[in-house]
């Protein structure tokens, strides 16, 4: 494995890492918290820690393989699937959910672990973003390119997750519970647009 791809290797051990605790946390959190955004910010973490961890198994068979290698362009087509594939999911989880939060609210309860998580989400996913983006340019691999698009997507969701959640927090009644919907619906938009365009592109190289 050359100097890029250890990079890339670890990155990805690294994103499986950071991002493990999050559904943990997030799903101690729920028994203190009820809040819409923070049970579909639960959904979304889980599913996208399943891709990453695929992603990393899969780069770490394909990486030494020529890139026309049956086997590789085969496991690296259903890397960007199976990503694809978590971010719909996981923005079809924040819409119902957000629609179910509004049309029958509960009470929020504390939300600040899941804000915690959010805020620091915003760093570490943009700091990774950037870490595949140099490792793709030096090397480019279609699962670093899927996990680029990932992150790239994750640190603009835990933004909006970020903003919902202070909303939840500082804000009271039907203001609150609005600001909730909100934050639904925008991270919903976000995950399912990128999902369809990576799917998309996947789709289009097999023409």
């Amino acid at each position: 494995m050359d100097v890029s791809n250890k990079r890339g290797s670890r990155t990805l051990l690294a994103s499986v890492l950071l991002s493990a605790p999050g559904p943990l946390v997030l799903g101690l959190g729920l028994l203190v918290g009820s809040s819409t955004t923070q049970i579909a910010d639960f959904v979304r973490r889980t599913v996208e820690l399943a891709a990453t961890i695929i992603s990393w198994c899969v780069f770490r068979t394909t990486s030494d393989l020529p890139k026309d290698d049956e086997k590789r362009v085969r496991l690296e087509d259903r890397v960007d699937m199976v990503v694809g594939i978590a971010m719909i999911v996981s923005g079809v989880a924040m819409g119902c959910l957000a629609v179910i939060g509004l049309i029958h609210p509960a009470e929020k309860g504390n939300v600040t672990p899941a804000l915690i998580i959010a805020a620091l989400g915003v760093i570490s996913n943009g700091i990774l973003a950037m870490n595949y983006t140099v490792v793709n340019k030096k090397t480019p691999n279609d699962v670093i390119k899927a996990q680029r698009a990932l992150y790239r997507t994750k640190t603009v969701v835990d933004g909006c997750v970020c903003c919902a959640l202070a909303a939840v927090m500082l804000l009271t009644g039907n203001v609150a519970r609005f600001a909730d919907f909100a934050g639904g619906l925008a991270v919903t938009a976000v995950l399912i647009l990128n999902g369809l365009k990576l799917l998309t592109r996947r789709l289009a190289k097999r023409k």
